[in-house]
């Protein structure tokens, strides 16, 4: 097992808190794994095994539980035992759940962890119950480093590493095996159509499957690009296709929850205020979309933004798009008083105020980055600092 220490470390800072610990994100991103390092972390700390009840209810045995069998396997798992540590994987299976977990937290001498892939873990559906006795941890697929770790190699591997990762993505089981690119994608469709058809599909009884594909395709082949629900609508009707605008805002909303994509709001950078229309959207994963249009080199500079994002998020950035007066910034990333300002380019033009020239127009003290794929980018324009962006996704601090 190659340790995620970033994850086991964030969830002991709730060990032995009155919280249900929550650990979600897209299928098959190492949420469970995640959880067997806490496990093991536990037994090093003298808990008894006996004492660590282990729930996956993704299995075929739990087919049909409903949440009273679920109260009852747990109560009678505890009984006798002192305080016991709940470990419970994909309990959005178990219709429920979340009344279970509350009883459980009143009336019993439980520890609780739990992981799920889907984001109404951590909001509508347990709002009722948990309300404020939940912490919410997010999981992504590898980041860089992680890669690198999982495929034996230093933080030196240098560029090679760096196209490998492009090409191939962050899911854990791609990174563990020597895929060839089409074999490594036909695993990835694997993941994405489990998702389209498990948890979204089967979950909203979507009646017509092939105008629902048709979006999500759409959407896969504009990331990185700005348009709303009126843009599908419309796009839709050239191709002679009807679908209501609230359809499509319904659609984008379960495909954010199943964590397919993630939202990138726009951000008024004079008005200081989050903008509500036409936002980007990003996937969990790069690999996603080669799953789906196979991989072109032509998506480079969407996919260059798309990790970056995804960095961001992992170090519990809030990231919005940059909107200064008529310009565009692409990313804007804030954690509590910090901000920084990022522009993801390809290649440095010959001509480099093309990439400085927005970020100049911002005038406050907050770092400014130019992340750059060439591999001579570097040095600093006017306070701007210009990294390759291998050496900005490794950085510890930014």
């Amino acid at each position: 097992m190659i340790l995620r220490p970033d994850y086991v470390n964030e969830i002991l800072k709730y060990i032995d808190t009155p919280l249900v610990k929550i650990v979600s994100g897209v299928r098959r991103c190492g949420k469970s794994t995640i959880l067997e390092m806490f496990r093991d972390e536990l037994l090093t700390r003298g808990i008894a095994s006996d004492n660590i009840i282990v729930r996956r209810y993704s299995e075929m045995e739990y087919d049909d539980m409903s949440a009273k069998d679920m109260y009852s396997d747990i109560k009678a798992a505890i009984s006798g035992k002192g305080r016991c540590y709940l470990i419970l994987d994909e309990v959005q299976e178990i219709k429920g759940w979340e009344k279970v977990l509350n009883d459980l937290l009143e009336n019993a001498d439980v520890d609780i962890y739990v992981t799920g892939s889907n984001s109404k873990l951590m909001s509508g559906e347990i709002s009722t119950y948990l309300t404020g006795r939940y912490v919410s941890i997010p999981a992504y697929t590898l980041s860089l480093r992680e890669y690198l770790d999982f495929k034996g190699k230093d933080v030196y591997a240098g560029k090679d590493m760096f196209d490998e990762y492009i090409k191939y993505g962050g899911f854990p089981v791609i990174a563990i095996s020597s895929f060839e690119p089409r074999t490594a994608y036909q695993v990835v469709d694997g993941i994405y159509s489990s998702v389209i058809t498990r948890d979204i599909s089967k979950r909203h009884k979507i009646r017509n499957k092939e105008l629902f594909d048709r979006v999500v395709k759409y959407i896969i082949e504009n990331v990185g690009k700005t348009f709303s629900a009126n843009t599908v609508v419309k796009f839709l009707k050239n191709e002679k296709r009807e679908l209501s605008v609230e359809t499509v805002y319904n659609y984008i909303k379960w495909l954010e929850e199943a964590f397919i994509i993630y939202p990138c709001q726009r951000y008024d950078i004079q008005g200081k205020a989050v903008l509500k229309t036409f936002e980007k959207y990003y996937l969990s994963d790069i690999s996603l979309k080669y799953s789906q249009m196979g991989f072109d080199s032509k998506m480079l500079s969407a996919m260059l933004e798309n990790i970056v994002f995804l960095e961001m998020k992992r170090r519990g950035y809030d990231v919005y798009i940059g909107k200064n007066k008529d310009k565009e910034i692409d990313f804007i990333a804030k954690r509590r008083e910090e901000r920084i300002y990022v522009q993801v380019c390809v290649k440095i033009p010959e001509d480099s105020d093309r990439e400085t020239a927005n970020l100049m127009e911002i005038k406050d003290h907050y770092h400014k980055y130019v992340v750059c794929y060439d591999s001579l980018a570097g040095g600093n324009d006017n306070g701007i600092e210009i990294v390759n962006i291998i050496d900005f996704l490794l950085r510890e601090k930014w």
